[in-house]
Formats: C-alpha cells, sequence, structure tokens
C-alpha cells in the first residue's frame, strides 16, 4: 500500500471522501496487512525524512481541516444510531463503566478529597454525552484516565502550598487550554498525526499500563496491616486472577462459542461484583476493609459548589496557569488523538470516516467546562478506548477449508464492527445514574482491594496488547519454534534489540519523571518521542527494518 499523495497536503490527514468511505468491512491476513502497514511506513518515513520539497507550514487554511471532518462523518450520522441495534452493544457499555470507579479512588487519596467519586463520575458523563452526540469519532471512550490523575495531582501538590485556591487555577488552566485546543483545531494541528506511529505509542501505551499496575499497588499499601492488608492483597490478586482467566476462556476453544462471548463480555464486571460480596463470606466478614470513600448525591466531595468563582485568584496566578496549560494541551493533543488512533486501528475493519480535527475542538470545550465545574477534565481512554472498539466486533468461525491462516481447524475472525454511538451515550447515562442516592450506597460497598485488582487487571490487559511486549516476547521465544511468517525473522537481532531498547528507555524516562514533583512536565518528553521516530531513527536504522518494526498506528483510511 502505498503512501497517500493528500498526505502531503496540509489538510489531508483524512482525506477519505465519503463515497469512498462505504466499503465492505475486509480483513487481509496478518501477514499482509504486515507488508502493506511496513510499506506504508516505509514510504512516509522517506517522505518526512528526504523529500526535496519543503512543507509550506506558513500556509493555513482555516477551519478547513474541521469544516472537512464534518462534511464526511454528517452523512452517517443517522446510521451512527440506527446501526446500534446490535448485541453488542450492550456488554460494550457495560465495561466501560468500571474503570472510573478506580480513578476516583485515586483522585480523592492524591489531591486530600478535593475530587471525589461524584467528580470523576461527572467527568465521565461530560465528555460521554458531549462525544456521543456530537463527534466524528464516536467509538473513542472519553474521561479520566492515568495521566490526567497524574497531571491533577501534581498540579495540587505545586499550587496548594501557596495558599492559592486549587480549584480556581485548575479552572483558569482548563479556560486557557481551551483557548489552545481550539487554535490548534483551527489550525488543521491534527494534521500533525501523520508522524505518529506504533513506536511512540507502543511507548505511551507501556506507560500507561505500569500507571495502573503503580495504582494498584499504592492501594494496596493504604490498606493498614495484619488481616485487612492480607486479605486485600489476596482479593485484589484473586480478582487479577479471575478477570484475566475470564479473557483466556472467551479467547479459547473451550465451550460454545456463545458462552465464550458472554464469558469474554461480562468476567471482569461479573468479577468486581462477586469478590465485593466475597469479603463478608465467613471469617472475613469480619475483617474492617476500606471501602469506596462516596459523598452526597449530586454533591460535590468538598464543601462547595459546582460552579467554581474563578474570579477569587490573584490576576498573577491566572498568568501563571498559562505554563500548566500549555502542559495540558500537549497531553491532550497526544493522549486523546494516540486514543483515537488506537481505538481505529488497522486491526478493526471500519466503514466510516474519522473527523481528528472536529474532536480535537470537542475537547477543548469539554475541557473548558471542566474547569468551571471543578472537574477533572476528560479525554480519550487507554486502554478502554480500543477495548471499547474491540467488544463492538462481531465475529465469525471460518472454516480450515476457506483458508485461514490456522490452516489445521477454524478460527475466528473479526467479520465487522457495530460503528454507532449509542453504547458512548449508554455508558454516559448509566454513570449519571450511579451518582444518584441508593447506588452512590452500593459502591459504597466495593472494598478498596477489589479497585486494586482492577487497576491490575487494566494494565495487565494493556500489557498483553502493546507492541513493546510482544517484541520483547518473540526476541525470548526459541527461534526454531517461530513461524517462518513472522516479519520480525526478517530484522536483525541487533536492530530488534536496538529499537526495543530505545522504546524501553523512553519508557524508563517518562515513568520517571512521574514519581517526581516535575511530574507535570511530562507531557513534553512524550510528545519529544515523535520527532525522535520521524527525524533521528531514519539515521539509525534502514527503511526496510523500520517498516517491519513498525507502521503506521492507523490504517490509511482512516488517517
Amino acid at each position: 500500500m502505498a503512501a497517500s499523495p493528500a498526505l502531503g497536503r496540509d489538510d489531508a490527514i483524512m482525506a477519505v471522501e465519503p463515497s469512498h468511505v462505504a466499503r465492505p468491512g475486509s480483513q487481509a491476513s496478518s501477514s499482509n496487512a504486515t507488508d502493506q502497514d511496513g510499506a506504508f511506513a516505509r514510504s512516509r518515513t522517506r517522505t518526512s525524512a528526504g523529500s526535496g520539497r519543503a512543507p509550506a507550514w506558513w500556509k493555513v487554511s482555516l477551519f478547513r481541516g474541521m469544516v472537512k471532518d464534518v462534511r464526511r462523518r454528517a452523512p452517517f450520522y443517522w446510521s451512527d444510531w440506527t446501526d446500534a441495534w446490535d448485541y453488542r452493544v450492550v456488554p460494550a457499555t457495560v465495561y466501560i463503566i468500571l474503570p472510573a470507579l478506580a480513578f476516583s479512588l485515586d483522585m480523592f487519596t492524591k489531591t486530600d478529597m478535593s475530587y471525589g467519586v461524584n467528580e470523576v463520575l461527572l467527568a465521565s458523563v461530560l465528555g460521554s454525552i458531549v462525544f456521543a452526540i456530537l463527534a466524528a469519532q464516536p467509538l473513542v471512550i472519553v474521561g479520566v484516565t492515568g495521566p490526567i490523575t497524574v497531571f491533577n495531582y501534581t498540579v495540587y501538590d505545586i499550587i496548594t502550598p501557596t495558599g492559592t485556591n486549587f480549584f480556581a487555577f485548575m479552572c483558569w488552566v482548563c479556560l486557557w487550554s481551551l483557548v489552545m485546543h481550539w487554535a490548534l483545531a483551527f489550525t488543521n494541528a491534527c494534521n500533525g498525526l501523520r508522524y505518529v506511529t506504533r513506536f511512540s505509542c507502543d511507548i505511551f501505551g507501556f506507560y500507561v499500563a505500569f500507571i495502573y499496575i503503580q495504582k494498584g499497588i499504592q492501594v494496596l499499601t493504604h490498606q493498614g496491616y495484619d488481616e485487612a492488608f492480607y486479605l486485600s492483597v489476596m482479593v485484589s490478586l484473586l480478582v487479577l486472577g479471575f478477570a484475566y482467566g475470564c479473557g483466556i476462556v472467551g479467547e479459547s476453544t473451550m465451550f460454545q462459542h456463545y458462552v465464550r462471548v458472554f464469558v469474554k463480555d461480562y468476567g471482569t464486571p461479573l468479577t468486581i461484583v462477586f469478590f465485593t460480596g466475597f469479603v463478608h463470606i465467613g471469617r472475613m466478614d469480619g475483617v474492617q476493609l476500606q471501602t469506596l470513600p462516596t459523598s452526597k448525591a449530586f454533591f460535590p466531595t468538598a464543601d462547595r459548589g459546582w460552579l467554581i468563582h474563578f474570579w477569587d485568584i490573584s490576576v498573577s496566578d491566572v498568568f501563571l496557569a498559562i505554563p500548566f496549560a500549555i502542559l495540558l494541551t500537549i497531553l491532550f493533543y497526544f493522549d486523546h488523538n494516540v486514543s483515537s488512533l488506537i481505538a481505529q486501528g488497522s486491526e478493526f475493519p471500519l466503514r466510516k470516516p474519522a473527523g481528528f480535527h472536529w474532536d480535537l475542538f470537542l475537547l477543548g470545550l469539554t475541557t473548558g467546562v471542566s474547569g468551571l465545574l471543578g472537574i477533572p477534565a476528560p479525554n480519550g481512554l487507554i486502554p478502554q478506548a480500543p477495548f471499547h472498539t474491540a467488544s463492538l466486533c462481531v465475529t465469525k468461525i471460518v472454516p480450515a477449508s476457506e483458508g485461514n491462516d490456522s490452516k489445521d481447524h477454524p478460527t475466528a475472525v473479526i467479520d465487522h464492527v457495530v460503528e454507532q454511538r449509542v453504547s458512548n451515550l449508554a455508558q454516559g447515562l448509566l454513570t449519571l445514574g450511579t451518582m444518584t442516592g441508593p447506588l452512590l450506597i452500593v459502591l459504597h460497598l466495593i472494598p478498596r482491594g477489589v479497585l486494586a485488582g482492577l487497576f491490575l487487571v487494566m494494565g495487565v490487559q494493556a500489557l498483553e496488547a502493546n507492541g513493546i511486549t510482544l517484541k520483547i516476547l518473540f526476541l525470548l521465544r526459541d527461534r526454531a519454534l517461530t513461524p517462518a511468517s513472522d516479519p520480525l525473522r526478517r530484522v536483525s537481532k541487533r536492530a530488534l534489540y536496538a529499537f526495543v531498547s530505545l522504546q524501553l528507555l523512553g519508557f524508563a524516562a517518562t515513568f520517571a519523571i512521574t514519581q517526581t514533583i516535575a511530574a507535570v512536565g511530562f507531557p513534553v518528553f512524550i510528545l519529544a518521542l515523535v520527532p525522535l521516530r520521524t527525524w533521528g531513527m531514519p539515521r539509525w536504522f534502514t527503511s526496510e527494518e523500520l517498516g517491519l518494526m513498525d507502521g503506521p498506528t492507523a490504517s490509511e483510511f482512516t488517517m
């Protein structure tokens, strides 16, 4: 697959006209897809590194990207609702509610009860409803995730000792960030996504996965001593084992197809419910476990109103918020767009176009509103966004006689994706319902050890699917038992070790900086990975090696 000529123009990061969109969902074999992705990556590398024509960077056609996004997606708006009459929408809705509960606990403890369950739930509601109704990419799940929690509590640690009102300061950070988001959207800044490849996405995903695991361990370290600590650790590991085991069963050949699908769809939610009650069996009921802290229904956790008094702050602090807003904008530009790319990855046979510029505009809107309400700003979630798309995939069994990759036995392949808006909207409405008094009482029953296990589950699942993990496993595998068709066999061990080492170094540096007070600046480091890949790595690796080890995050259709 050659790189589209449109990739060389300022306004064509998603140059796919509606007439080209309604193509049947088809999926090539993994080897062919890899070769095609490699060819596309090599072509793009040559374009970015060695093109003799200087890009006309000073020519900016304001609003062009946003207008094209709306024009491309508008013809599919009605079908986004009618296509939702599919069973796959139900499990996709149920699964994505749980992570918000885990992050509400983390925000509660790290900000001295400034943010709690209601703030995190309301942030998820805001992102879900706005993006479900208005977004050009409704498959992307928007909410509160690891990187934004790190950003928020780091700002809290920096600002609170100075005596500045934290909520008023964060409001100005979000308002300044709104302006910056809109400036990026108006000037078609998402065209820069053409340079984002699996290299930087895998590093960021690896980082997010370890953040989840770290959060789970941190929750356990605050569960007291003796019986409470031991029971919390045991329950968290049981949650991890059972939830992960459900995923293994869902991907296996055990039981009938509908049983495997049910276990895979509802295994994690049912595990959370079961172990919430499990701790009350027998002698365990006598152990005092800490549970998820909740507050009054539809009220903020702290003693304040929902509207932030952003005027109760000095002028100097208003302008001090600008550097923090720049960092927040960089984080959201990368995090949200990478979430969008991965959620619409080349492994998913999508038929409806994407729209990055318009969604960046909406992200600025939700960021500003979040500041005014005193809630964490929502953005695209990793790994929930790709998990959401995966849960919407409809599979079919391909007999061995039809020439699938596993020639000795039938295999399940993705037939199509249920591309719709209802699961995102339903998730937001259900989350809003959990802010009612009776459901908050139920949520208060969830032990923190169970939430720690949920963090571990999300972290392990994200690691399992990460490209860095897959390359490490390839290096550890017996070469004699590695399929000859594996593309990585055509790469020298030296090049592969060097590539993986660079990725691990990038992850280690990012993770290390987030353990310090300088964590607020980690978005700059993450964004710096993109020019490193675009202009630095072609000097160290051949185009063929990069084409085999790296590739575009999403298909040319999505880009």
